[in-house]
């Protein structure tokens, strides 16, 4: 490897990335870190004033940044998000399937409203975009998707099984889709977060994080900039071979 190639690893320039729920937590951070290495991003949620906000305030980086209003569980919006950006910036290299909805009921109260809810959010939006995505990725020399899923797909999780499950089901979907998309040179991979110090984390009850601070081997939150680096390498060329894999993110916490 000479310095020419070593530079071009994690530089995303000339690049366009579609981030969900990209206005705050992890999602604002990746777009952060995307705008960075020289990309242009597009965040989307549903609330147009946030994500005026977090457009302005990765132009402020020195990037190209477009705001999208978008509600992951409606799907007949989602060509939309996927039309904007296209018009704005001419196509689509990455998408970050990030949006989420961390609904928690335990069993003996769950409703189907909630299972319904989390189904929409979690995982028929992600996938739904994806495809409504595919044409443009198809069309990319460097396409990537990238399925934000979380460590709870992978231990016991009382209480949060909604969530767990859903972020399971898109593990498996990465899985499917790495497969069916390898032969149009896109690659697919999932990134699973340990506890991270955002607003959807701070929600919780004191003792419920610090529960899960004490699982983890580092003994504390992680910083929604620390999976910037991750999501990097999993979208960028550092990751060119890799696809179809879940990098897990949570300061050693699974194996316990």
């Amino acid at each position: 490897m000479d310095r020419a190639a070593f530079d071009r690893l994690f530089d995303m320039t000339g690049r366009t990335v579609i981030v969900t729920g990209g206005t705050r937590g992890i999602g604002l951070a990746l777009a952060e870190g995307y705008v960075l290495a020289g990309a242009n991003v597009v965040v989307a949620s549903r609330k147009a004033d946030a994500c005026e906000q977090a457009a302005q305030h990765l132009r402020g980086l020195g990037g190209q940044a477009l705001g999208v209003p978008t509600h992951l569980g409606e799907v007949d919006g989602l060509g939309a998000l996927v039309e904007r950006t296209v018009a704005e910036f001419g196509g689509i290299d990455v998408l970050v399937n990030n949006a989420a909805n961390p609904l928690a009921q335990p069993f003996g109260t769950m409703t189907v409203d909630a299972l319904t809810k989390s189904f929409e959010v979690n995982l028929q939006g992600p996938v739904m975009l994806t495809q409504e995505a595919l044409p443009h990725l198809k069309a990319s020399d460097h396409a990537a998707v990238l399925n934000m899923v979380s460590v709870g797909a992978f231990i016991f999780a009382p209480m949060l099984s909604i969530y767990a499950s859903m972020k399971a089901a898109m593990m498996s979907f990465t899985r499917s889709m790495a497969a069916e998309f390898v032969h149009h040179g896109i690659r697919v991979n999932a990134l699973a977060p340990g506890p991270v110090d955002t607003d959807m984390m701070r929600k919780n009850p004191k003792e419920a994080i610090d529960g899960m601070v004490a699982g983890t081997l580092m003994g504390r939150l992680a910083s929604p900039d620390e999976m910037v680096g991750a999501a990097l390498l999993l979208t960028s060329d550092a990751g060119s071979y890799i696809t179809g894999q879940v990098l897990i993110a949570d300061g050693g916490g699974t194996p316990r």
